[in-house]
């Protein structure tokens, strides 16, 4: 891995211990202890876990820093200078079915701004990565968001709605407006993953709404390192941990901001 400053490695050596014992789960789903949080938005017991894990390293390292997790909430809410973003497992549903396309992802924040983060998928082994002026990386190559020229031959990626969501037909849509002016759209699961596969040029594009902060924040600083554009759309002012995310390389950004939404913040 190229990028060893402190910070990264923390976030490198916290997904990595955790990862061990959430492949050890992946290989036992059918034991897992799984508990309904809300209808079609689940908690296993290997999230808490894995949690749990990531909590622990990350305040070995930096104990007073703020904590934004998706199970334990917030952490040390008094420092807003510096947060440690986490998602334990970003694709909970593909977990729960033996689905190997879930991740760890790890943002760190300083100023309100990610400057550093990770995103890894323990399955595959793919560990993607950036810091601020660094640039992004897979493993140890260099990434780049696609140079895909033309919005109508890009391959885009989403997800959603949710089960209880509440504007089910409007993200629907907008599903179809953008398959009607595109190659074609996948739905893979994973929200950090998708970010990652922008980044990497495996993908052209990805927006989504309805998303949380810990689900995108590594992926942030991952796709802008990797020369990608990165907006927030539709934002809901009183809840800040609410995300309407558009992401892609440059060249058909505009396009994709104009098929989802004509007023979008930067």
């Amino acid at each position: 891995m190229r990028l060893n400053s402190p910070k990264m490695n923390v976030i490198i050596k916290a997904c990595m211990k955790a990862a061990k014992s959430l492949i050890r789960d992946f290989g036992e789903i059918e034991n897992l202890q799984v508990s309904t949080k809300a209808p079609g938005d689940f908690v296993t017991s290997a999230d808490k876990r894995t949690e749990k894990i990531l909590i622990e390293e990350l305040q070995k390292a930096n104990a007073d820093y703020g904590i934004v997790s998706e199970e334990a909430g917030l952490i040390n809410k008094s420092n807003n200078k510096n947060k440690w973003i986490i998602d334990p497992i970003d694709g909970t549903m593909n977990f729960l079915n033996g689905v190997p396309q879930f991740a760890i992802s790890i943002g760190y924040e300083e100023d309100q701004e990610i400057k550093c983060g990770v995103i890894f998928n323990p399955v595959t082994n793919e560990m993607f990565c950036a810091e601020k002026g660094n640039g992004a990386y897979l493993n140890n190559s260099r990434i780049r968001v696609s140079n895909k020229k033309k919005i109508i031959d890009s391959l885009l990626v989403t997800g959603g709605p949710k089960y209880a969501s509440d504007i089910k037909e409007k993200i629907f849509s907008e599903y179809v407006e953008v398959s009607k002016n595109v190659s074609n759209v996948r739905k893979f699961g994973s929200a950090a993953l998708d970010m990652a596969y922008v980044a990497s040029g495996r993908f052209d594009g990805y927006w989504q709404r309805e998303l949380n902060y810990w689900d995108i924040a590594a992926g942030i600083v991952i796709v802008k390192e990797a020369g990608g554009f990165v907006n927030f759309f539709d934002e809901d002012n009183k809840n800040p941990l609410k995300k309407n995310i558009i992401a892609s390389n440059a060249n058909i950004h505009e396009d994709l901001i104009g098929m989802i939404s004509k007023k979008y913040i930067e």
